[in-house]
């Protein structure tokens, strides 16, 4: 607090001392962040005042005041800048000036959350920022989970005129990771000489400095050899997929103080995929208590209540912590069961399988009983809504199951603690709202709610060659069903795509436009009519524009109460605080359709003409 505002500020310090406050200039307000709502920007720039800190600070610093605003620090070699998070990917980035001024070194503390595919921007931004103007820049990250839905995925980074010299690690269990490197600024100078003539460019008000009696270097360190360029090795989605959220699983589990997870496991991609996330987050604890690290063998020790116990292999790691369900009804098929009983097996965990249909019976005579009908599947000559409520009726009864093990599983067999109920709906699912609202969808957390169905495939192809996993080539071979309908034949006849009127890699397409490109029903529609050319018509592109919208719209409050989920995708439609949009939309749509209406019609005159 300065003058009674709130700044989000860097303070540093130096052997007990503080030597400046450096406030945030440039806040972000997009993506999950929310500043605004926090705190105030500084935007004096290159201005500085005193600012008188806490008697509590005062006694431990013996300092009454301290430089508090945009400055830099003169030390007897260098001079040093600070950029904080956000304000490496502003256009009006601090660097640049800075840079100008003669500031060598750039330091950035960053809150830079995972996606997939983000890395490589995080660090061409680094790169860039030196390539301009040279110097040295050290960007450092948080690890870890926020205690919400995103999670901070380290990359810490040192950089010397365009070139990467060091790399932390993405994604570990480690608290703290500390990347060094050794550098000569004299590589800077030289750089700077042939590439920067600032006040032959513009005219710039200089930083100030606060002068550091202090040294980064000394009169030996000639000896000492300087770090050369590296290529920085970037994960593939599927590996991200595979480390991001089981590190996320990991921090909730120990900061949650239960004792694992419980997973309904239905034998589809979506579940199987979340079973591979839990499996891979059990290598990894492994691995880690492997290279000695205490923090991680004594949370694992407190949460299998097992203060002797030392975990070695992932699937007797995953018999103690994690365990699944299969819950079957009558509309279940064979090869789900089996298909669910195989990865269970395959990964360790502790396996339910479980029948439903008595429940189902129950509440369904319980609505007989007090109005006398009895509603029937379509296939059974039942209505569209007939048919809805009897597949909502099984889908939330095994979530109230699911809950039920959750609770009582432990103590049954006479263990501490409860588990942690995991969900396994993705984020184009979650788009058109293709799940039932407080269904197995409904969970303490998500692993995958943020991830793509077509992401999702190509991860459990990656778990079967990592992990050998082969039960997974049968759950992939299989056509996507919520199997909650009656079966044919004993096979099953429905299938998500077909609910949905669209196929899963159609839907990620839609996703993107709709978040990141910003786009409603009549814009969608003229970005897809050229994208999908060569596959659809203009009418059937208009079609499909139209379906999605109607089902977004008509489903969209079920994102009020969905479960908290791994953000990883930039077009997630989770409205806690990465889409902050209405839940009740006019579903008719009707000026947008029109509009798109009157284009097909003008398009099919034109061909008409042409013909």
């Amino acid at each position: 607090m300065h003058h009674n505002v709130r700044y989000n500020c860097r303070v540093i310090f130096l052997n007990r001392k503080i030597l400046l406050i450096r406030p945030k200039m440039l806040l972000a307000n997009y993506g999950n962040n929310r500043e605004f709502r926090w705190f105030s920007p500084w935007n004096k720039l290159r201005h500085v005042e005193e600012y008188f800190l806490p008697r509590m600070i005062q006694d431990m610093t013996g300092q009454d005041t301290v430089p508090f605003g945009d400055c830099v620090l003169s030390t007897k070699d260098t001079c040093i800048g600070s950029e904080i998070c956000a304000e490496l990917w502003n256009p009006r980035s601090p660097h640049v000036d800075m840079g100008l001024d003669g500031v060598e070194i750039f330091t950035n503390s960053s809150a830079s959350y995972h996606e997939l595919r983000k890395a490589d921007h995080r660090v061409n931004l680094v790169k860039s920022a030196t390539t301009k103007s040279g110097g040295i820049y050290m960007f450092a990250n948080q690890k870890g989970c926020d205690g919400d839905r995103l999670y901070y995925d380290g990359c810490a980074t040192v950089a010397i005129n365009g070139d990467i010299v060091a790399q932390g690690r993405q994604f570990s269990l480690d608290d703290v990771e500390v990347v060094t490197a050794t550098l000569d600024l004299e590589d800077v100078r030289s750089y700077r000489g042939e590439h920067c003539h600032p006040h032959v460019e513009y005219e710039h008000k200089p930083c100030h400095r606060v002068k550091v009696d202090f040294s980064l270097s000394d009169c030996d360190d000639v000896y000492l050899p300087t770090h050369q360029p590296i290529e920085w090795q970037f994960h593939t989605p599927e590996e991200e997929i595979s480390l991001g959220p089981a590190c996320w699983l990991w921090d909730y589990l120990r900061r949650s103080g239960q004792a694992g997870f419980l997973l309904p496991l239905s034998g589809g991609v979506d579940s199987s995929s979340t079973a591979c996330i839990v499996y891979s987050m059990c290598v990894l604890v492994c691995q880690a208590v492997r290279d000695g690290n205490s923090q991680v063998l004594e949370d694992v020790q407190r949460v299998v209540n097992d203060v002797s116990y030392t975990p070695r292999d992932p699937r007797e790691l995953c018999g103690r912590i994690f365990t699944t369900c299969y819950m079957a009804s009558e509309n279940s098929s064979e090869g789900t069961r089996n298909r669910a009983k195989e990865l269970a097996s395959q990964v360790g965990s502790s396996h339910i399988n479980l029948n439903i249909d008595m429940a189902v019976k129950g509440m369904l005579g319980i609505f007989s009983m007090v109005t006398g009908k009895c509603p029937q599947f379509r296939a059974n000559g039942g209505s569209t809504r007939e048919n809805l409520a009897l597949q909502n009726v099984q889908a939330r009864i095994r979530m109230i199951l699911a809950y039920l093990f959750a609770q009582l599983s432990q103590w049954a067999e006479g263990k501490p603690g409860g588990l942690l109920v995991l969900g396994s709906a993705n984020v184009d699912e979650s788009l058109t709202g293709y799940f039932t609202k407080y269904d197995c969808s409904s969970a303490d957390i998500n692993p995958i709610g943020g991830i793509s169905k077509t992401d999702l495939r190509s991860f459990l192809q990656y778990c079967v060659e990592q992990f050998q996993l082969t039960a997974l080539k049968s759950i992939m071979a299989a056509p996507p069903t919520a199997e909650l309908e009656p079966l044919t034949d004993g096979q099953v006849s429905q299938t998500d795509e077909s609910d949905m009127g669209m196929t899963y890699s159609e839907l990620s397409v839609i996703g993107r436009l709709r978040k990141i490109s910003k786009c409603g029903p009549y814009s969608m529609f003229c970005k897809l009519i050229h994208t999908w050319r060569e596959a659809l018509s203009p009418l059937q592109v208009a079609a499909k524009v139209k379906h999605f919208f109607q089902m977004y719209s008509v489903n969209r409050h079920k994102m009020t109460t969905v479960t908290p989920s791994y953000h990883a995708e930039s077009y997630g439609p989770d409205d806690n605080r990465f889409d902050l949009r209405p839940f009740l939309y006019n579903t008719r749509w009707s000026w947008q359709f029109r509009a798109i209406d009157n284009q097909v019609s003008k398009m099919e005159v034109g061909n008409g003409d042409h013909d």
